[in-house]
């Protein structure tokens, strides 16, 4: 079969891939993977290939790297209906969180698709929580549903939950800052309380969505009606639109918890890559190499009083 031009040598590779001793076929899932969520749009035909191709190895695969292509393709709001049936996956269709039914009404989980939340062993790596936040801060506000909404049945590790009285405080403080419009207090609360970097917790907190506030306050187990409260005093651009405050407290009524936590993991994760390029282990290589490079000037000899420094010159040789 001729190789699709949307991933070219790709049945070159797989037929290496079944040779004695060489198994490259998670590698070329992933990779398929990566290439593929790259890009928010794609054509009928770019369609098809992803389907075809990776239909082929999601059950040649080991479980680890199943997964991991599960949990990347469950927030990408892109993914083929077939793949997502091949995965497990809920449609997105199917239960749209801009338009959710109250928890109480929602269908159980089956069996199969339990059974990876409860393990939920599959930490992010910092580059992939940089893409997931990345993409969900990008993302419109219909995608920016079906990724939380996905989140949920991933077999992500959620970040820890806050300790009830410490979230107890930071509720109350974060009320009393909305009220007042302190947007700045706010935001350092929120920070503090979540352990986000400063520039995470003010991209949240002033998103003009209102979502990532959302995940946030999910992450805190706020009261509803209190969310509710901050959203109408908060930012003023959401909390003088009825129709942002109403989607946005639907939103939060339906948003998993889980959903929320593992966000919050990805937005500590992002910022660790941050951290690496700016303090790279080779900086102290750099000050050796640097100190090397520098030319040796010797500092001049310190002399005694009534000392007097010897010195020969070519009269002293010859005898004059």
């Amino acid at each position: 079969m001729t190789a699709p031009p949307m991933f070219p040598g790709f049945d070159g590779l797989l037929t290496l891939s079944r040779r004695e001793g060489v198994d490259i076929r998670p590698t070329l899932l992933r990779v398929l993977t990566d290439l593929y969520v790259q890009t928010s749009v794609h054509t009928a035909e770019e369609e098809r290939q992803f389907v075809e191709l990776t239909s082929r190895l999601i059950d040649q695969v080991d479980d680890a790297t199943r997964a991991a292509v599960r949990a990347r393709l469950s927030i990408y709001p892109r993914t083929p209906a077939a793949i997502m049936s091949q995965l497990r996956l809920h449609a997105p269709a199917s239960r749209p969180l801009a338009r959710s039914i109250p928890p109480q009404q929602q269908p159980a989980p089956a069996a199969e698709e339990a059974r990876p939340n409860a393990a939920a062993t599959l930490p992010m790596e910092p580059r992939d929580a940089a893409e997931v936040s990345e993409m969900f801060f990008n993302a419109n506000t219909a995608d920016r549903a079906l990724i939380l909404h996905n989140l949920a049945t991933t077999p992500l590790r959620a970040s820890p939950q806050i300790h009830s009285s410490r979230a107890a405080r930071a509720i109350e403080t974060l009320h009393m800052a909305a009220f007042a419009s302190d947007i700045e207090n706010f935001t350092t609360e929120l920070s503090e309380t979540l352990i986000l970097p400063a520039g995470i917790a003010e991209r949240v907190v002033s998103d003009p969505g209102g979502e990532p506030l959302a995940c946030a306050a999910k992450a805190l187990g706020m009261p509803s009606k209190v969310f509710q409260q901050i959203l109408l005093f908060l930012n003023p651009e959401i909390g003088t639109s009825v129709i942002s405050v109403y989607r946005l407290s639907r939103l939060y009524d339906a948003l998993n918890e889980r959903s929320a936590l593992i966000m919050l993991a990805a937005w500590r994760g992002a910022t660790m890559t941050e951290a690496k390029a700016k303090y790279r282990p080779s900086l102290y290589d750099d000050e050796r190499h640097r100190a090397r490079a520098m030319p040796m000037h010797g500092r001049p000899a310190t002399v005694q009083p009534g000392a007097v420094p010897l010195r020969r010159d070519s009269r002293d040789e010859s005898g004059g």
